[in-house]
């Protein structure tokens, strides 16, 4: 079974789903693949702890503290490639950005092959179902591109801002995934 609630933030309205103890879901409203992994009928769970932890969590985060990842339960869907990718998505420290690049050069170690797609990094980075919480915001181009965040662009950028990172060096392309 799962649950959902919503939460305001300064990005827009957000949907938070769980399963009862685990955070498997946090969508900004209007982003791409939203709510893609979410069954029909799930129930209110507003009431539920782990968005109490989530909302506090969020709440903190946007008041420009840095909150711990590994302070929600998190449990999110998906094939064990892109499982891997957020975990490394995770591993990426508040206010520092990487490339699709180097998370690719991360996963051909992990799974002990010469090289990697960052084309298939960019589609797991792009289908994290934890926008925020697992950091997806803080992946670019090589090139400085702040191409690939489903939330879209304006709110990469927000996001990174509230972090610190110095924008100045990125670029929004003409086109690509995210726009």
């Amino acid at each position: 079974m799962l649950y959902t609630t919503g939460y305001a933030s300064p990005l827009g309205a957000i949907t938070l789903a769980g399963d009862g103890d685990n955070l498997v879901g946090l969508w900004i409203e209007g982003q791409k693949y939203f709510a893609a992994t979410l069954q029909d009928g799930c129930i209110d769970g507003s009431d539920l702890a782990i968005f109490a932890e989530t909302e506090a969590w969020l709440n903190a985060y946007f008041a420009g503290k840095r909150p711990a990842i590994g302070d929600l339960p998190l449990a999110p869907p998906g094939s064990d490639f892109r499982k891997t990718v957020w975990e490394i998505l995770c591993a990426i420290p508040y206010g520092q950005c990487t490339s699709y690049g180097e998370i690719a050069k991360k996963m051909a170690l992990r799974m002990n092959k010469k090289s990697m797609s960052s084309q298939a990094v960019g589609g797991a980075v792009g289908h994290n179902p934890i926008a925020i919480v697992i950091p997806c915001h803080r992946v670019v181009g090589a090139s400085g591109s702040l191409t690939g965040y489903a939330g879209g662009i304006s709110r990469k950028l927000k996001l990174l801002e509230l972090e610190g990172v110095d924008t100045s060096r990125f670029f929004v392309p003409n086109k690509g995934t995210a726009l």
